[in-house]
């Protein structure tokens, strides 16, 4: 047998080997692979084929408010319009600045915090505090805690883009009233009460500025 009809058989034993190996792995898949059409996938007998759900709830946003309603609406446009926008960590933004605010209004001085309030709001503080001072009257106050941060409620203008949380506020203070004498008027430095305010914040969604502005507050 001359030496090329030997290599023609060798190369023949190997394409049959190869073959062979390649039959032998058939069926198993790695990595991403397109599913067939359902339409040509058949159901099995006597029961209905399953639906493939693409996607499912955003737990940010059910976590907090019902799937479906207005708010989850509102909240998943917020997202579309900036997407990394959360709603978790704007409730935990949110309870930092509650505590940043109430107590620089207890204290008498909203320098710290003015950019961070609606004018409307600000003004009104600014009354308040006015007020106080005629009277003489000071307020110290501390928070013992903030128990519960809730959001109420949730809306979207897609013309403006602003988006507007209502967030309500369970918080545990000691809060005293002193007059121009130092002497206590109101309160018990040692009792603990609890306080629930309804605060709303709002903001341009895609805005270069992060800030939440305080645009309500109530109980």
């Amino acid at each position: 047998m001359s030496s090329a009809a030997i290599q023609l058989l060798v190369l023949a034993g190997i394409a049959v080997f190869l073959i062979l190996r390649l039959r032998s792995v058939l069926g198993t898949r790695e990595g991403f692979e397109k599913a067939p059409d359902k339409v040509n996938a058949p159901a099995r007998p006597g029961r209905p084929e399953l639906e493939v759900i693409e996607g499912g709830p955003d737990h940010d946003i059910t976590d907090h408010v019902p799937d479906g309603s207005e708010s989850a609406k509102a909240l998943a446009a917020m997202k579309l319009a900036e997407p990394g926008f959360n709603v978790s960590e704007f409730l935990t933004g949110a309870r930092q600045a509650y505590e940043m605010i109430l107590m620089a209004f207890e204290r008498g001085d909203i320098s710290g915090v003015r950019d961070f309030l609606d004018p409307e709001v600000a003004q009104a503080f600014d009354a308040v505090i006015a007020e106080r001072a005629e009277k003489g009257l000071t307020i110290e106050s501390s928070i013992v805690g903030v128990r519960d941060v809730v959001l109420r409620s949730a809306s979207f203008d897609r013309d403006s883009r602003e988006g507007e949380l209502t967030v309500r506020f369970e918080a545990e203070l000691t809060t005293v009233v002193k007059d121009a004498e130092n002497r206590i008027v109101e309160g018990d430095p040692n009792e603990i009460k609890r306080q629930r305010d309804t605060w709303s914040f709002a903001r341009e969604m895609g805005a270069q500025d992060p800030n939440w502005l305080l645009v309500a507050t109530g109980e």
